[in-house]
């Protein structure tokens, strides 16, 4: 099974909190083999900010079945111990900085719609910060994506 997550930052010491997060991945998937894309510099997406993200793809390759809603809820626990359950979203609805985003993109070719999960990332296609990585790590993934 593979799974693509992407992991990013614009608050803090970015790249120790990717770090920590890409340490807490590595632990919940032990047996996993573990890729990592170059980070990517990039302005926040869908708001204004003048703090710029850090993003890094993270490629697993695990033989142990994964259930998507099991891999997203295992993301988003790191996602609120790392970041401390800052929230994506202000009052106003719109996104805000984050000290840590981390966002399921795909597990392998699974096209999946439920209220809590579709896959693949349904925004994944628009945003470089998260093709670049795709591309770098897995490019037939990344090409499957995009013909979608």
């Amino acid at each position: 099974m593979r799974i693509h997550i992407n992991i990013g930052s614009n608050q803090g010491d970015r790249r120790a909190l990717i770090g920590q997060a890409v340490a807490l991945i590595a632990s919940a998937w032990p047996d996993a083999r573990m890729r990592l894309s170059r980070p990517v510099e990039s302005e926040p997406w869908g708001y204004e900010s003048p703090h710029r993200f850090l993003n890094l793809g993270v490629m697993l390759d695990t033989d142990a079945p994964c259930e998507p809603h099991d891999v997203l809820r295992r993301l988003l626990a790191i996602e609120r111990r790392v970041g401390g359950g800052a929230p994506h979203r202000g009052a106003d609805g719109a996104y805000c900085d984050r000290p840590v985003d981390i966002d399921l993109i795909a597990v392998d070719r699974l096209c999946l719609s439920t209220p809590d999960l579709t896959l693949p990332h349904p925004r994944a296609r628009l945003r470089p910060f998260v093709m670049h990585p795709l591309h770098e790590l897995d490019p037939l993934t990344a090409s499957w994506l995009e013909s979608l």
